[in-house]
């Protein structure tokens, strides 16, 4: 597969001008002393509400140690749909709740199926749901206080199931200041996998705190893959469209 086409789809995995509102979420007071019911309350009232968001996403995609950085148009329309445009429209991709779709006008190549690749090259499952929430820095499984435990180290909240599984680890670092998800990592210690996602900056755009620097890891056995997002120019709730046509006589690409 084509470079860039790879490119495309780690951004969903993982799939983020001159907008006057949004500034960088500095650290405020820090609190320590919550409960794990108070915890994951305010957690959940610091999730992004809107219907659309639109920003320029700036990629660097790193493996093996060769990089390509490249800027993107990026739209999502909560819960159903989320778009990204490359210039000229050479690659464009929808996800929604039901498929992935992408065309390359590079080599005239197109996707149209499930979340399997996805899947696969981040080394853990993905759905819809579990996309959008690594972008706009929600926990990529919904945490509940009778099924989670919280301990503090190293200046973080540290969230993790009562009982881990054997074979799946999950850790979820959230700010002691804002209760936003610093880090979640997810292992799978016999596989040789872990996945990484670290979010390195928040913005608040029109009072609603967005991811603007995300760092994704994704290792298996001695591969990894690095991708690096960052959000700018961020606008929330405009009329925003979401075209996407396949081209006649581009070829299925097989996964």
């Amino acid at each position: 597969m084509h470079i860039k086409s790879k490119i495309i789809l780690g951004v969903f995995v993982i799939l983020l001008f001159n907008c006057k509102s949004a500034k960088t979420i500095s650290t405020g007071e820090t609190n320590y002393n919550l409960s794990n019911r108070q915890l994951i309350k305010e957690n959940a009232k610091q999730a992004a509400n809107f219907k659309t968001l639109q920003a320029r996403l700036k990629i660097t995609y790193t493996q093996k140690g060769k990089s390509q950085t490249h800027t993107l148009n990026f739209r999502a329309k909560k819960n159903e749909a989320l778009w990204i445009n490359a210039t000229f429209s050479v690659i464009r991709a929808l996800v929604t709740p039901e498929k992935v779709s992408f065309y390359n006008k590079l080599d005239n190549t197109y996707f149209d199926g499930d979340y399997k690749y996805l899947s696969d090259l981040l080394g853990t499952e993905l759905d819809f749901d579990k996309v959008q929430n690594l972008l706009l820095g929600e926990t990529l499984y919904t945490m509940s206080s009778g099924a989670y435990k919280v301990s503090v180290d190293d200046g973080s909240y540290i969230v993790q199931p009562k009982n881990q599984r054997d074979l799946f680890e999950i850790f979820f670092l959230l700010n002691p200041s804002n209760f936003k998800v610093k880090s979640q990592q997810i292992s799978q210690p016999k596989e040789f996998r872990h996945l990484q996602i670290d979010y390195l900056a928040y913005q608040d755009v029109e009072t609603q705190i967005i991811p603007e620097r995300i760092k994704v890891i994704a290792v298996e056995s001695s591969s990894e893959m690095i991708v690096e997002l960052e959000m700018k120019n961020v606008s929330l709730n405009e009329d925003l469209r979401f075209p996407f046509k396949i081209p006649s006589g581009f070829k299925a690409i097989e996964l």
